[in-house]
């Protein structure tokens, strides 16, 4: 028997029913932001992604829906993948090319902090090193202008350096969504990981939810 530890990142796409099972078996469940796919796969979630700047943030720092979501009040960690300092260096560009995104960075990192601190949570805010290493990946791959890499590419790059060895697989990862995420590249790269053995895709040949990206 494997010995491996197994760390399953759901994103908010479908849900296959194979991937429901070993959700539930997983050493380490990540799921993000309003964790829209627990409804399908719930009963584990040991740790939220969330994006902690712009109205995303803002929207779950202010709904007492999400502070007492099942899966935010079982996990022990949350996961901040916008390290501060890069989107400070991204504001003055954005507010150039995406004038109309002039909210994408302002901060909600020390609200999340205190959140865990009162729930007694663990607090991980994904260094930049990440996101601009992911940014470096998906340039092999061509991408149509974008703005920021999606939270669910960070996290698989944040789980891959933080986990070496583990056996990673995802579940619910549609690759679509907000448009200024690289989705296709995205799409390309994690196929890359897939073929070199660094994650696996579960079965999603069983749907039980809409696509929602990831």
């Amino acid at each position: 028997m494997s010995t491996r530890q197994k760390i399953i990142i759901v994103g908010n796409g479908p849900i296959a029913e194979a991937a429901v099972a070993e959700i539930a078996t997983a050493d380490l469940v990540i799921r993000f932001n309003e964790c829209r796919s627990y409804e399908a796969s719930p009963g584990r979630t040991d740790v939220v992604a969330v994006c902690n700047t712009g109205r995303p943030a803002k929207a779950m720092l202010g709904s007492e829906a999400w502070r007492e979501h099942p899966a935010v009040r079982e996990a022990s960690a949350i996961w901040s993948v916008r390290d501060p300092e890069k989107f400070a260096e991204l504001r003055p560009q954005l507010a150039i090319s995406h004038p109309e995104l002039d909210d994408l960075c302002d901060d909600y990192t020390s609200q999340f902090n205190e959140f865990c601190a009162e729930a007694g949570k663990a607090h991980v805010v994904v260094d930049k090193l990440i996101h601009e290493g992911v940014d470096a990946a998906l340039s092999a791959y061509d991408p149509a202008p974008y703005v920021v890499p999606s939270s669910g590419m960070i996290v698989i790059a944040e789980v891959l350096d933080k986990y070496p060895g583990a056996d990673v697989a995802l579940a619910g990862f549609g690759h679509s969504g907000w448009e200024w995420h690289p989705f296709a590249a995205e799409r390309k790269l994690v196929d890359r990981y897939v073929s070199e053995g660094r994650l696996r895709r579960i079965d999603e040949s069983s749907k039980t939810l809409p696509s929602q990206g990831a």
